[in-house]
């Protein structure tokens, strides 16, 4: 009894790792098919230029308030867990340097994208999902209107752009956050925190390391977030599903892909 039972327990767990596998591999493909018509309506011209301005007013312009209070409060927090090490070894000097190398590589980008992710594509995915499910989509179609070309490429354009420069403004309100931070609690003047981020230790590459890194972090929010809305089935509460699993998948994305970078542009 017990030998029969003890397959019967492992094979629902095996179903299910097998059917959480294959989502995966569905998802990805679907999001690769929507890259290949992303790129080929770009090729072809064939993107709403108006529809991309009005997107990157609404993803963009309005997501500066938040990245800004993120930006200054992360340059604060990475001064204070620094703090002790400075104190200990008399290292004032090097805090620019050790705010700036963890700033540039890796928090700004990272924070800034899951900020974006849960701002600006949970919203993507509520808009295009509330369009399929009103058959919005459809109707434009119908009226020989490409819906890739005049809804999904502005909008992918806009998040890419978006989280693009707003990594850059991020990574110099983090940086002015530090150095507001460190005058208040080691008592680092200015010019010696910006001597520590200009004396050699940090490059351009730690800049580009970010801002690679923040481009392809906006092309899987991007992908998701139109992807999901686009298969969104079952009403209104198939609009809340599609934006929770947007979300979910770009944040677990956003990670997945930070690791893998930090090898290939180490």
């Amino acid at each position: 009894m017990s030998a029969n039972a003890e397959p019967a327990e492992s094979s629902p767990s095996l179903s299910a790792l097998f059917g959480s596998f294959a989502d995966i591999v569905a998802v990805v493909g679907a999001e690769g098919v929507l890259m290949a018509q992303i790129v080929g309506r770009t090729l072809r011209g064939a993107v709403d230029r108006a529809e991309l301005m009005r997107s990157l007013y609404r993803m963009g312009l309005r997501s500066v308030p938040i990245v800004a209070v993120t930006a200054l409060f992360v340059g604060g927090i990475m001064v204070i867990q620094a703090a002790p090490i400075v104190e200990r070894y008399g290292a004032h000097g090097l805090l620019g340097w050790g705010a700036g190398f963890g700033t540039l590589r890796e928090i700004a980008p990272l924070l800034t994208a899951l900020m974006i992710s849960g701002r600006v594509g949970a919203n993507n995915t509520a808009e295009l999902g509330t369009m399929t499910v009103t058959e919005q989509v459809d109707a434009l179609r119908a009226m020989a209107i490409d819906p890739i070309g005049y809804l999904v490429t502005p909008r992918f354009y806009g998040i890419v752009i978006t989280l693009f420069l707003s990594t850059i403004l991020a990574d110099v309100l983090a940086l002015i956050g530090a150095s507001l931070a460190g005058r208040a609690l080691l008592g680092v003047d200015p010019t010696v925190f910006y001597n520590g981020l200009t004396s050699g230790l940090l490059g351009i590459g730690d800049v580009m390391h970010g801002l690679i890194k923040s481009t392809v972090f906006g092309i899987a929010i991007a992908l998701s977030s139109c992807h999901y809305g686009l298969a969104t089935e079952g009403g209104a509460p198939g609009v809340g599903r599609a934006v929770n699993s947007a979300v979910v998948v770009s944040a677990a994305g956003i990670f997945v892909i930070d690791y893998l970078l930090s090898f290939a542009i180490a």
